[in-house]
């Protein structure tokens, strides 16, 4: 079960990062 939350909740972060990270260059 931790091994698969962490592998859930890893994916979870980098797509709010690149979310993020795509608005922010945009914004500019």
């Amino acid at each position: 079960r931790i091994g698969d939350g962490k592998i859930f909740i890893l994916p979870l972060e980098d797509c709010i990062r690149i979310r993020t990270g795509e608005r922010g260059p945009e914004a500019i």
